[in-house]
């Protein structure tokens, strides 16, 4: 007979040499965390403890009270102002409704809305097929009408599943607007909106790998991952494969399996199945020449089309070239109807470039792409304010700046 030696989360104990303690019908007992719930509304979670957590500052994160959390865990906390890194805490979270907001008031918090199970079934008409809009990388996707306006994400639990509530972004993917853009339904984006794009992008990307409490790697980063609003705005979408990272050994981290969509995979998650902040890089550079060249990641090629090209050679091969501008150009996506500023396309040109690095350590960091691609919008808004400029795309460049 064999035991599991580890459970989940250290919610049980390691039980050492299970093949020497025990034979079959053995009758063994394992140690797990318990606690007794004063109120039976009240909903239960378990909380891992991390470095420099408190009891208050758990607390206030999970909106529990402190005694409360003390009454679940008497057995484990014997000293409130002692807790350790790894210990698993129940945590009871108390059962708000969201009677007290008004019917047309836009919830404002960073908390998610907890919607009920029949909410997210009506929202979607059980689910109907007709509601389906897409599949992430986390499972289906579909629209359904909420009766208040929320804008921040939501979830919803029961029957074994989780349901993630987004905002409906309405002007669908970046893929969209860049690939037969008007078969869709789109009008083709102008520079300006391409290098607002392309900053509002770089801007959530660097929030995970730089501004979150914990890091995270997305490992999906791609042209139809980014989400346009209706002033043209990007959103990064689709958090389904996105990993959680130690800073201090970032360079470590091994996935167990490759993941993320061909064209835009780097060398190394490829050769190591090594998975970084860097991978992401490697990733957003061929946005950014999706951006420039209209094409996809990977394309059919022209002088044998029964074998993908990869967006990522004609990028590298141009860089190759004595003349790199007019080697460029010729690649500027004709959509664009030479109506761009040069000079702002090839610094583009060149962070992809420096994005698409063999090796990872070469790759510039985010925030420095964040820096660069400001300097890139500031420069274009400028150029396209020179043309006289009063199309809508234009006007829409400054919502929200």
């Amino acid at each position: 007979m064999k035991v599991t030696s580890l459970l989940y989360s250290g919610q049980a104990w390691e039980v050492p040499n299970v093949e020497e303690l025990f034979i079959a019908e053995d009758m063994i007992s394992i140690n797990l965390l318990c606690g007794c719930i004063k109120v039976q509304s009240q909903e239960i979670v378990t909380y891992t403890v991390q470095e420099n957590d408190s009891l208050t500052g758990i607390g206030e994160i999970l909106s529990a009270k402190l005694s409360g959390i003390e009454d679940l865990n008497e057995r484990l906390i014997k000293n409130p102002s002692y807790i350790e890194i790894g210990w698993v805490l129940f945590v009871p979270m108390e059962k708000k409704g969201r009677q007290g907001q008004k019917q047309d008031a836009t919830f404002e918090s960073e908390r998610p809305v907890l919607f009920s199970v029949d909410e997210i079934d009506k929202a979607t008409s059980n689910f109907n097929v007709n509601m389906k809009i897409g599949e992430g990388g986390y499972g289906s996707v579909y629209i359904g009408l909420l009766k208040e306006r929320v804008e921040l994400l939501g979830y919803a639990s029961g029957d074994n599943h989780l349901y993630l509530v987004y905002e409906y972004i309405q002007n669908g993917s970046l893929s969209d607007h860049l690939h037969d853009p008007m078969l869709k339904g789109h009008t083709p984006l102008t520079w300006t909106a391409r290098a607002q794009i392309a900053l509002d992008a770089a801007r959530g990307i660097e929030y995970i790998h730089d501004h979150t409490k914990a890091q995270y790697v997305h490992r999906d980063i791609k042209t139809s991952n980014i989400l346009l609003d209706q002033g043209l705005r990007a959103k990064v979408s689709d958090f389904g494969l996105a990993k959680l990272v130690e800073r201090s050994n970032e360079e470590d981290f091994i996935a167990t399996r490759l993941v993320g969509t061909p064209g835009y995979i780097a060398p190394e998650s490829v050769r190591e199945l090594q998975m970084t902040t860097k991978s992401d890089i490697f990733a957003f550079g061929v946005v950014l020449a999706e951006l420039i060249t209209g094409q996809r990641a990977l394309m059919r090629d022209n002088r044998e089309p029964n074998k993908m090209k990869a967006l990522i050679t004609v990028i590298l091969t141009i860089f190759k070239n004595q003349d790199i501008e007019t080697a460029l150009e010729a690649n500027i996506d004709v959509n664009l109807k030479r109506s761009y500023p040069m000079e702002e396309v090839c610094e583009m040109a060149e962070i992809s470039r420096q994005c698409l690095c063999e090796d990872p350590l070469n790759r510039p960091e985010m925030r420095e792409i964040v820096q660069a691609l400001s300097n890139i919008l500031t420069s274009s808004i400028e150029w396209e304010a020179s043309l006289g400029a009063s199309s809508q795309d234009f006007a829409g460049i400054f919502v929200g700046r």
